[in-house]
C-alpha cells in the first residue's frame, strides 16, 4: 500500500522524497537511484553526468567517486552541486541544490568494501577521467591487482571517497496533461533552518 502524500507534513521535503523514491523503486525498469550530478569548475564552467545515489536522509544525499576525476576536481574547487532525478515511468522529477561536504573516512571505507570485489578492483585500478592509451593497459592493471590481492577486500584508494549534498532547494515536479504541471519548491537558508515551500507556475 502506497503512503498517502496528503499525510506528509508540508514542511518535510525529505518525507515526500521517500514516498516518491519508494514508488520509483517499484516502477523504474533500471537504476531508480540514478541521478544527474551537475558541478562547475572554479571559473564557472559547468559539467553534468549520471551517478548513483548511495545514501540519503535528513542530513543529505550521498554519492561516491574518484576525487581525482574531472568531477572530483570540480567538486574540490567548488563545493556546490545540483542533482536531478528523472523517473520517466512516474512522469516525475526532483531537483536538488546545495553545498557539498566530504564523507568521513569510515563512511567511505564502509561503502567501498560493501561493493562487489570486482568493482573494488576496477575502481582501484582506474585513473578516472585521465587519458588511457589502450584498454589493455587498464585490464593489465586490473589483473595486477587481482594477483596482488587474491583474497579479501581491496584497500580503498585515499582519493576514492564520497560527498554529501546538504540541500538548500528541493523542487518536486509532476507532469500533468497539457503542460499543466505541478511544481512545489522547498527552500531553507542553511542546514539548521526550517523549510519554507511554495507552488511554482509550470
Amino acid at each position: 500500500m502506497q503512503p498517502d502524500e496528503s499525510a506528509i507534513p508540508a514542511t518535510d521535503p525529505f518525507a515526500l522524497f521517500e514516498v516518491w523514491f519508494a514508488q520509483a523503486k517499484e516502477s523504474e525498469p533500471n537504476d531508480p537511484n540514478a541521478m544527474a550530478l551537475a558541478t562547475a569548475s572554479a571559473d564557472g564552467f559547468p559539467s553534468v553526468r549520471m551517478v548513483l545515489l548511495k545514501g540519503h536522509g535528513s542530513d543529505g544525499f550521498v554519492f561516491y567517486t574518484n576525487a581525482e576525476s574531472r568531477k572530483g576536481e570540480q567538486i574540490r574547487a567548488n563545493m556546490r552541486a545540483a542533482l536531478l532525478f528523472h523517473w520517466k515511468s512516474l512522469r516525475r522529477q526532483i531537483r536538488i541544490e546545495g553545498p557539498l561536504a566530504e564523507v568521513s573516512e569510515a563512511e567511505a571505507d564502509a561503502y567501498f568494501h560493501s561493493r562487489p570485489r570486482a568493482s573494488q578492483i576496477g575502481s582501484a585500478a582506474s585513473d578516472q577521467s585521465r587519458p588511457l592509451p589502450g584498454r589493455e593497459v587498464y585490464l593489465d592493471r586490473v589483473a595486477a591487482l587481482e594477483e596482488r590481492y587474491p583474497e579479501g577486500d581491496i584497500p580503498r584508494p585515499p582519493h576514492w571517497t564520497g560527498f554529501r549534498l546538504s540541500p538548500r532547494r528541493i523542487e518536486f515536479w509532476h507532469d500533468r496533461q497539457y503542460r499543466l504541471h505541478d511544481r512545489r519548491l522547498f527552500t531553507r537558508e542553511d542546514a539548521d533552518a526550517a523549510w519554507t515551500n511554495t507552488l511554482l507556475y509550470p
